[in-house]
């Protein structure tokens, strides 16, 4: 079995026509043919199927193409971890992070970084809790920021870089909005905008509201912070968020004031895949963020920081 059979193989199975594919790979369509054969006549099955003038995997293809392509990924990472080695200033990393971290935080790490590394390339990924998970384990990402962050899981590892506190966030003209700070049970009549389901910050929300007493009615759901933030502002209801989602974008703007009782914090954790080895350019990246967000390498805070609820200025 060698290795271009695999390549014509997936690319085969990609396009689901021989021609097609042989134009891609810039071959002739006869050696794309004769490899799939040969493939197909060492492993001793049909890996494809003739379905009008297309091609499609047979049950057995559609197994083997899974294994295959997940084999080509590492293969190729293999190569770009190379590439980095031997110059790492000039390598790719691939960082996931939820959407309220990218209005402000995610820019300013980036940036900050750059005038160390300024050849560097970055590959961005925004998601939900899961899904960043799914990707650091699925290697679609190198590191990524999660809240909250796992404290067990067998396949992820990482330290919690920031914990950071909730504001509620109120109509300009709520007659809460001109006070230094409120008891969250204090908006136990109001109507709360709130994350959908399955975003971190709503079941954070959520118990806080428990917490204090009450059950949140809900008014509206969004899946942005800026639509949170907008919705509030036009006096739709309230909501907490964190301080980092609360960086001005539009004249339209909530009031923002703390709640003293409950506090209500969210963890956010750096996390790389367990037991697996970062390519240089993400170690490089990792070293820089752990300092940045002031962790030892033991992944504790250093002493003067403890208890530091924002992320440190650039």
């Amino acid at each position: 079995m060698e290795l271009r059979q695999l390549q014509y193989f997936v690319k085969v199975a990609q396009k689901e026509h021989v021609t097609q594919a042989a134009e891609e790979l810039h071959v002739a369509q006869s050696a794309v043919s004769r490899q799939i054969h040969q493939l197909e006549e060492e492993l001793g099955v049909n890996l494809f199927m003739q379905k009008g003038r297309n091609l499609q995997l047979t049950p057995v293809g559609q197994l083997f193409c899974k294994r295959v392509e997940s084999i080509m990924k590492d293969l190729d990472r293999a190569v770009v971890e190379i590439h980095e080695f031997l110059d790492p200033e000039q390598g790719e990393i691939r960082i996931g992070f939820p959407h309220s971290l990218g209005i402000h935080l995610i820019p300013s790490i980036v940036a900050e970084f750059r005038k160390e590394y300024p050849n560097v390339k970055f590959r961005f990924k925004q998601g939900m809790f899961p899904t960043l998970i799914r990707d650091v384990i699925g290697a679609e990402v190198d590191l990524a920021f999660v809240s909250p962050f796992p404290d067990r899981h067998d396949q992820v590892d990482g330290d919690v870089v920031l914990t950071e506190e909730l504001f509620a966030v109120l109509p300009p003209n709520h007659p809460l909005a001109g006070e230094n700070s409120i008891k969250l049970e204090q908006l136990k009549e109001e109507r709360f905008v709130l994350f959908s389901k399955g975003y971190s910050l709503r079941p954070i929300v959520w118990h806080a509201c428990l917490e204090a007493g009450f059950t949140p009615k809900i008014a509206f759901e969004g899946e942005e912070t800026d639509t949170i933030r907008g919705l509030v502002a036009a006096g739709m209801g309230v909501s907490l968020l964190p301080e980092m989602a609360l960086f001005q974008t539009n004249p339209l703007q909530p009031a923002r004031v703390q709640i003293s009782e409950p506090k209500v914090t969210r963890s956010i954790g750096l996390i790389h895949r367990a037991d697996e080895k970062l390519p240089p350019v993400a170690q490089a990246f990792r070293a820089f963020l752990l300092q940045y967000f002031g962790i030892e390498k033991t992944g504790k805070k250093k002493e003067e920081d403890v208890g530091t609820n924002s992320a440190p200025s650039p």
